[in-house]
């Protein structure tokens, strides 16, 4: 397992190291040791599946509010996605800005994503899965996102016109987040 601190501090890629053979392969997908020695939790007390049918599936950017904010595990487990992470910190150097990453069954990467971060993803391809590990129970009262097309978060979105939850189409703007949260702890 090869764990790589990405560009925005906290966001980790864990590679893992698939055993292959004739029969298929083996891999390790967690282990706690190799998390606490980058600090990473190794509690995660949820495991959501996200299924999506088609290419251009969009979701989010989704965070849960203080005092609920979680820490994500993300794995694409099959097909190909394009994966966000918008730092929402309110001390942060980095705060609005974003961190965008390709996910594919093929390459055997989790990608953690601290407390304090919006996520999001677009699918390129037909049929393509995501598993979430949280380290924090769902608290709907306390879902809340930032719309993905806001023109000031400058994200490079791989598809021209996605397919969006009405939902997500209604999401706050970037400045009405810092407006009324300043920003997460």
């Amino acid at each position: 397992m090869k764990v790589t601190e990405l560009s925005l501090k906290g966001i980790y890629e864990i590679t893992m190291s698939p055993f292959k053979d004739e029969r298929g392969l083996f891999m390790r997908l967690f282990d706690e040791d190799v998390f606490g020695q980058y600090g990473l939790p190794g509690n995660w007390v949820q495991e959501n599946l996200s299924v999506n049918k088609k290419k251009g599936v969009l979701r989010g950017l989704h965070f849960i509010l203080p005092p609920h904010t979680d820490g994500k595990l993300i794995r694409c487990s099959r097909g190909r996605i394009w994966d966000v992470a918008v730092d929402l910190r309110k001390d942060s150097e980095t705060k609005g800005r974003h961190l965008a990453y390709e996910l594919t069954e093929n390459d055997y990467k989790w990608i953690y994503i601290p407390k304090g971060f919006a996520h999001g993803f677009c699918t390129l391809s037909d049929r393509s899965e995501l598993v979430y590990k949280h380290d924090t129970y769902y608290q709907k009262d306390s879902d809340c996102g930032i719309l993905w097309s806001d023109p000031k978060l400058k994200i490079d979105w791989p598809v021209e016109n996605p397919l969006v939850s009405e939902k997500d189409q209604n999401l706050m703007t970037y400045s009405q987040f810092v407006e009324t949260y300043v920003g997460l702890p």
